[in-house]
Parts: structure tokens; sequence; C-alpha cells
């Protein structure tokens, strides 16, 4: 009987395929969720979504068969990992409306792994915490259920916090290298004090900068309190027309001592002034003379800031000819020519004004000069001197052989009568 009782064990482990040996449990769980938006106002539709996981490392069966042969037995062992399934996975709403929460046949998860779902839901009209719950079924007949806290039109569980609004006064407009006088105001439209409160002036443009220091401590604003300071940048000449925008950085402590960063920008409209003159007035050829066409140039020069655009010249001299010119655009530091050809007129000296049209970012503009010019006498004005020779000669002439003989009255010469 005994040995009966010792041999019986071993003859059903042989017979057996396979013993089952469990090594762990699979368990499952909400690890995080997300709700979308995180106020919700009523009547608005949102999101939640929900993370499961099999939080069991190492979940797994262990299957052992024991083979007795002539020769002895034989002991042999296989690790399964064991994965846990469920059936759905479900919202209900508690309060909200939830428009899409079911799963069927949602899946497995094995040892360490996870899955999403995503509800659509709609939030109530009236404001306040709601708690809808995820409910997993499991075939074993273990349910999970969950609660979501959702935030309708409420300001339970809404952290405070500071918040910080840069505000800056700058001029209007501001020419290339003019200093800018600028106002900061850091006001706080939290609820909550701000805490070491720093202003610091980017490096937005390397034509501006700080005329002295970048770093400005406020230190401590409360709620609904401000702080203004001033501060001066100066810009270069080469600074180009439009909004430059020059960064600040805002930091500062909560009273939980977490660190806060804003970014923020001080915007400054740069509106370029053209300034011309002249450089030189030419004619071709250079000694203009009468009745003889002629090329009239005047070299315009831009000392300003801004670019001219649309710059046209004209001239009022009494001659025909083109008395317009159109140039176009001169940059500042460059010069153009506006060149007139006439065909001439008569010697002398004529006063003219040039009148130069153009615009620059602060608008249109209209700059007249006088200037003159002297057209000499034509070649056959030459004459005037050998023609009044010759009448001194004539005259001359008269003089001895008419007058003098008429005043004698004999006719005879001074001379010859006294003889």
């Amino acid at each position: 009987m005994l040995l009966f009782c010792l041999i019986l064990p071993c003859m059903l482990a042989a017979l057996s395929p396979a013993a089952m040996a469990a090594i762990g449990d699979p368990t499952v769980t909400i690890t995080g969720y997300q709700v979308t938006p995180t106020v919700l106002l009523p009547g608005e539709q949102g999101m939640i979504s929900v993370v499961l996981q099999n939080t069991a490392t190492m979940a797994s069966s262990t299957e052992t068969s024991v083979d007795s042969g002539h020769t002895g037995s034989t002991t042999t062992s296989q690790t399964t990992d064991i994965s846990v399934v469920f059936d759905a996975v479900s919202m209900f709403g508690n309060g909200l409306e939830v428009i899409q929460g079911t799963y069927d046949h949602a899946g497995a998860l094995g040892p360490g792994q996870s899955m999403q779902f995503t509800f659509l839901i709609k939030a109530p009209a009236k404001s306040g915490m709601y708690f809808p719950e995820v409910w997993i079924h499991i075939p074993d007949g273990s349910n999970i259920r969950y609660p979501v806290p959702v935030n309708v039109n409420s300001t339970i569980g809404i952290p405070r916090q500071p918040i910080l609004i840069l505000s800056s006064v700058v001029p209007d407009s501001v020419q290339p290298g003019d200093e800018i006088p600028v106002t900061l105001t850091v006001r706080n439209d939290g609820q909550i004090l701000a805490d070491d409160v720093t202003v610091r002036i980017g490096n937005g443009s390397s034509t501006i900068a700080p005329r002295n220091t970048d770093l400005y401590h406020l230190g401590t604003i409360n709620g609904d309190e401000q702080k203004s300071f001033d501060l001066v940048l100066i810009s270069d000449k080469k600074t180009g027309s439009g909004l430059i925008r020059i960064p600040v950085i805002l930091q500062y402590m909560g009273v939980d001592g977490v660190p806060y960063i804003r970014n923020t920008t001080i915007d400054i409209p740069f509106q370029g002034q053209a300034e011309l003159g002249f450089v030189s007035v030419d004619t071709s050829p250079r000694r203009v003379a009468e009745g003889q066409p002629f090329d009239l140039t005047i070299r315009i020069e831009n000392t300003g800031t801004g670019e001219a655009k649309q710059v046209a010249a004209t001239i009022d001299l009494p001659m025909t000819g083109t008395r317009e010119a159109f140039i176009g655009k001169i940059k500042p530091g460059n010069d153009a020519p506006a060149i007139f050809m006439l065909d001439g007129s008569a010697g002398g000296t004529y006063t003219y004004n040039v009148t130069i049209e153009y615009t620059d970012d602060t608008g249109s503009h209209t700059l007249t000069r006088p200037l003159s010019i002297r057209v000499l006498p034509s070649e056959g004005l030459g004459m005037v001197l050998p023609l009044g020779v010759v009448f001194l000669i004539g005259g001359f002439i008269g003089y001895r052989y008419w007058y003098l003989p008429r005043k004698n009255g004999s006719g005879a010469l001074p001379w010859l009568k006294k003889s």
C-alpha cells in the first residue's frame, strides 16, 4: 500500500501532459488621464484620454512536463507571459454627456504594456466639478472603475499663479541713429505675488542696444500691482526701416518656489528720412555757346538715413529740350545724375530753379534750389569791333574831306589857308 502511494504521483505526473505554475499575477490600472480643454465651458465638447497599463513587470506561467523512460526520467519547463484580456472599456458620465464612450473587445496587455483610450464628452449647462468613471471589464468577472475629475467653468482645482504682462511706450516713429526713450511697465494680472522679478533686454538686432544696463531687477510685484521703469536704446544709422522687435525676457518666482519665464518684445517703428542735396552742376560741352545744344547734368546726393524713392527733377530754363528727368531711387550715402538735354538759346546769364520731388518713409517731399548758367555769345558777335573801326575811319574821312572844308568856307584845309 505504501508503495502504491509513492508510485501514484509519479504516474499522474507522467500521464499529465503539463503542469501549470504561475509566477506573478497580471494586473491592469489607469496610470494617467488628460482632459482637453482643461476647463470646459457649459455645453462645450471635450475629450478625456486615459492610459491603461499592465503594471506587472513579470506575469508568466511555467509549463513543466516529466517523461519517464527506460533510461530514467527527464523534466522540461517552458515559461509563457500572461496577458491581461479585457472585454470592454467604457465611460459613464455621472452628470456629463458621454457622446462616444464604449470600446468593445478592447484587447489584451502584456506585462508592462499600455494602451490609450479617448472618450468624447459634452459639458452640462451647470458649472462645477464632475467625475465621470472609466469602467474596465475583465473576463474573470473583476471590474475596474476609475473616476476622472472634469472642471466645468469652475475655479475649483485651478492652480493660482502670478501672471506678468509687459507693456512698452515708445515714440510713434524713430529715425535710424536716434536715441530711443522707452518706458516699460510690468503688471501682475494674477492673484498671487511674483517674487524676484527681473527684466532682461535681449540682443535682437546688431544695430540696437541699451545705452546702459540690459538687466533690471524689480523685486516683488503683488497681484493687481505694476511697476514701471525707463531706459534708453541707442540705434545705428544703418538700422533698416520697418518694425524692429527687441526681445525681452521676464523671469520671476511664484510663492511655491516655481520659476516662470515669459518671452515678449519691444516693438520699435523705424522710419528713415531722406535728405537730398546737390553735389555738382556740369554742362557738356563745358563752355555753352549761343545757339548750340548742350547737356546739363545735376548730381543729387542723399545724405539722410532713409531711401529716397520716386525721385524726379525739373528745371524752368527758358529753353527748348528735355527739362524733366526721372531718377528713381537714391539710397543713403549715394548720389545720382539728373540729365537735361537742351537745344540752346541766345547768349547771356540765366537764373533758373531746380525742383526735386521724392518720397521716403515719412511721406512726399519737394525741394527747390536756384541756380544759374552762362551762355556765351556766338562768334558772329566778334565782328562788332572791326565794324567799329570801319565806322571810325569813315567818320574821320567825312570830318576831313567834308566837315572841315565847309567850315573854312573856301574849302581849303586850315594849314593851307594860313600859308
